[in-house]
């Protein structure tokens, strides 16, 4: 069967092309604009003031100051104490990004803690834009106490000017695009229909019945509400529970490494405790077993499989 892609006439499909090409374009000198706002600039070091009280207080110190924020450079600024404090990196982690990420201006950063004595790097740690790049390490050990300082540089907004460079290339791609879209296209040759294949998952007892609810052997597993249903009685599920357990049913049958687990379900935490997964794992079983088509197994040296019956 042949199909003619030449349906509109030359005339309006140039008139569509030439708005299109037009709208592409705007955006990409839109994003290509850079610049900032003095309220933003104001309200960041509010913001650092605010990262400084919180570990103050974290210490147990809620009368000492926290001393004005200094710019010390184009975009760097320093946090500074009245007196000496002990911190945990995590909480500093923590709190940093928290509060940061109410400044529109601060997408990257990286952080540096310098001793007062020696102006030695104690503890640092980056953010970027993607939250998988982020460089942080050594979280859950205590900083002793001493007179701390902390350095907060930001990417500088100017740097995305130099995605001006690239912006002929990009008109150029756009162009490239505009003639692919006008130019007169051959007929093209429309394979028959394939009926689609019946799911996998159809056969080996899970069926997928939407984003949040999953049939698991006789069993209902609604992600959302938290729940497992069977025979019209409901067990209710922790959040985490609810976490690990969709983990396993988005892949039935199939091996979840320990370490997977562990970083996908308590990395927001700050500190991976191991023996949290086990017993979590455990309550699970318990909540499985009135379905005996439904098991999580161990295997041994990679980590646990949700073994689900036909």
């Amino acid at each position: 069967m042949l199909v003619n892609r030449n349906i509109l006439p030359v005339s309006r499909k140039r008139l569509a092309g030439l708005v299109l090409l037009t709208f592409v374009s705007v955006l990409c000198v839109a994003f290509s604009m850079t610049g900032t706002d003095d309220v933003d600039v104001d309200k960041r070091e509010i913001l650092l003031r605010r990262i400084g009280h919180e570990l103050l207080l974290q210490s147990g110190d809620s009368t000492s100051r926290v001393l004005p924020v200094k710019k010390i450079a184009g975009n760097e600024y320093q946090i500074s104490f009245e007196k000496a404090f002990t911190f945990r990196p995590d909480f500093l982690v923590k709190t940093t990004r928290h509060w940061l990420a109410k400044d529109p201006l601060a997408g990257e950063y990286v952080v540096k803690v310098l001793h007062g004595g020696d102006a030695g790097v104690a503890y640092g740690f980056a953010v970027s834009g993607n939250k998988k790049d982020d460089i942080i390490s050594c979280l859950g050990r205590k900083q002793p106490k001493a007179f701390y300082r902390i350095n907060i540089r930001f990417r500088s907004a100017e740097s995305n000017i130099a995605g001006n460079a690239y912006l002929p290339g990009i008109l150029a791609l756009v162009a490239v695009m505009g003639y692919l879209l006008l130019r007169p296209a051959k007929p093209q040759r429309v394979a028959p229909e394939k009926q689609p294949a019946i799911p996998e998952e159809h056969r080996a007892g899970l069926r997928h019945l939407s984003a949040d609810v999953f049939t698991l052997g006789t069993m209902t597993f609604d992600a959302e509400a938290r729940k497992l249903l069977l025979n019209e009685t409901a067990t209710e599920l922790t959040k985490t529970e609810t976490r690990v357990l969709r983990m396993f049913a988005l892949t039935p049958n199939e091996v979840i490494e320990r370490s997977r687990l562990q970083k996908e379900i308590w990395e927001d935490e700050g500190v991976i405790v191991g023996r949290s997964l086990d017993m979590f794992i455990s309550k699970l079983r318990k909540k499985l077993e009135p379905d005996p088509t439904i098991s999580i197994a161990v295997i041994r040296g990679k980590g646990y499989r949700l073994e689900v019956g036909s």
